[in-house]
């Protein structure tokens, strides 16, 4: 497990990647990480993922008061819906919220990710559902999101975009990316005529 230092340098990497992969604009998205039991390493409100640096991180308490010294840095507000996660899944140790292209359009629509298309996405996720619309930096987006915590590891936001969450942060961040490609295989085999979806009988035969 990574030691407080390395999860602060780790979460400036994957925020790069994400603002590189045009998974977030300007100062959108965030990311978190548990430390210890009632310790969360989280970004700070107003920087740009793509240039976030390790002192900025903000370190905060399940009910999102800050610890340490007051360095004026402050989390988003929308941390509330990591801390739903960490709340009732003590198992996950990262969570992961963006705005990738292709699954926000899917979480627009008001439609979740649902059709069985390949073998890997079945293994993944079996499917990434819709919580509904929830106003931002509200109660009411954690609220939406809890009803599905404890079967799956990623969902779209109605209107908003998606979050993924898994024992640690780099695992979160592959889901993200996960989402994003089934989104994306999903839009474009749409344009080509609709996805061919497995068979009932093809997927009972996939490994769990």
């Amino acid at each position: 497990m990574l030691n407080e230092a390395e999860c602060r340098q780790q979460i400036c990497e994957i925020g790069r990647r994400m603002y590189a992969r045009r998974m977030v604009a300007a100062n959108d998205g965030n990311l978190s990480v548990r430390l210890g039991e009632n310790e969360i390493l989280c970004t700070p409100t107003g920087v740009s993922k793509g240039f976030m640096k390790p002192e900025q991180m903000c370190k905060i308490d399940l009910s999102g008061n800050l610890i340490g010294e007051d360095m004026g840095i402050r989390p988003s507000s929308e941390v509330k819906m990591h801390l739903r996660v960490y709340q009732k899944r003590p198992d996950v140790r990262a969570v992961v919220h963006a705005h990738p292209i292709f699954a926000t359009s899917f979480a627009v629509m008001g439609r979740g990710l649902e059709e069985p298309i390949m073998p890997e996405v079945i293994v993944n996720f079996g499917r990434v559902p819709l919580a509904p619309y929830g106003t931002p930096s509200t109660v009411e987006i954690p609220d939406s999101i809890e009803p599905f915590l404890a079967e799956y590891e990623a969902v779209l936001l109605e209107s908003h975009g998606a979050l993924t969450w898994a024992g640690d942060l780099l695992a979160a961040y592959m889901k993200m990316e996960s989402v994003e490609f089934y989104a994306e295989l999903l839009y474009r085999t749409t344009q080509l005529g609709g996805p061919r979806v497995l068979s009932a009988e093809q997927l009972a035969r996939i490994p769990k």
